[in-house]
């Protein structure tokens, strides 16, 4: 799942949108199916979290990319679709200074919703702050992520009620850097530097293509324990081991990697 840098970096490619008239629309959801924003105007795009927004006057669109969504460009006229009719958003836009409107195409995302502009706080706010966010408020997500001190710490990163924007792969090489493994309870954890880390390394990545956290770029070698199961810890030479976290009842269970000697079980 892409988590909030990527969302951020879509929103940066889709600023052209901004001030551009919707030429035609379509919304390939039945819940929206008869929503219709031609003849506006873009007012505004932009993220927070994993979540994607785009406001038209009183209405907002919100998306959700989830596991397979993803946004193209084209201009109009041109062969974009793919097998199995995977567009769920297609917002052509009038294309100066192209002489053809540009077609905006959203497939396979996970939620497509429409809501009054006026509605945006009610809606979104049980999300925590946003770990990306240019001031974003650290005080309110140590104060969320303590309210439950049971929980663990690995699952407390991961719920976008308490920060916003953390996926998988940020969670796991948070907790590596920080030295806790991922099950560890929130009441016996650092959470302070926890959160302190989680927001250095994805303010680092929030312009790069290619997400980093050991410093190197090399294919292969971006990350500590992240989908490295079975390899050497980049450290020490422990096997990463992995395994699921999360009850299964209020808790998703997400895949967990660590290292077993430089984050050793409580």
């Amino acid at each position: 799942m892409p988590e909030g840098d990527s969302v951020l970096q879509l929103s940066h490619r889709l600023q052209f949108m901004t001030g551009r008239e919707v030429v035609a629309c379509s919304l390939r959801v039945p819940s929206v199916a008869l929503v219709d924003f031609s003849g506006e105007t873009v007012d505004r795009v932009w993220p927070y979290g994993k979540h994607l927004f785009m406001q038209f006057g009183e209405r907002i669109l919100h998306t959700h990319l989830k596991m397979e969504g993803t946004w193209a460009i084209h201009l109009a006229g041109d062969r974009w679709r793919k097998p199995g009719h995977t567009a769920r958003v297609v917002l052509e836009l009038a294309g100066a200074p192209h002489p053809r409107p540009i077609e905006v195409v959203g497939h396979s995302l996970g939620l497509v919703e429409v809501f009054p502009t006026d509605h945006y706080h009610e809606k979104m706010g049980y999300l925590g702050p946003d770990v990306l966010a240019e001031e974003w408020d650290r005080e309110e997500a140590y104060r969320r992520v303590m309210g439950r001190a049971s929980r663990s710490i690995g699952t407390a990163l991961l719920d976008q009620q308490n920060l916003a924007g953390v996926g998988n792969e940020y969670r796991a090489e948070a907790c590596f850097l920080c030295g806790i493994h991922p099950a560890t309870p929130v009441g016996q954890v650092d959470v302070g530097h926890v959160l302190d880390v989680t927001r250095r390394i994805m303010w680092a990545n929030r312009d790069s293509p290619v997400r980093v956290t050991t410093g190197v770029k090399r294919a292969g070698e971006s990350s500590y324990v992240f989908g490295r199961n079975g390899k050497p810890c980049r450290r020490c030479g422990t096997p990463i081991e992995k395994a699921m976290l999360g009850n299964g009842r209020d808790e998703l269970e997400r895949v967990i990697w660590w290292c077993p000697r430089c984050q050793p079980a409580v």
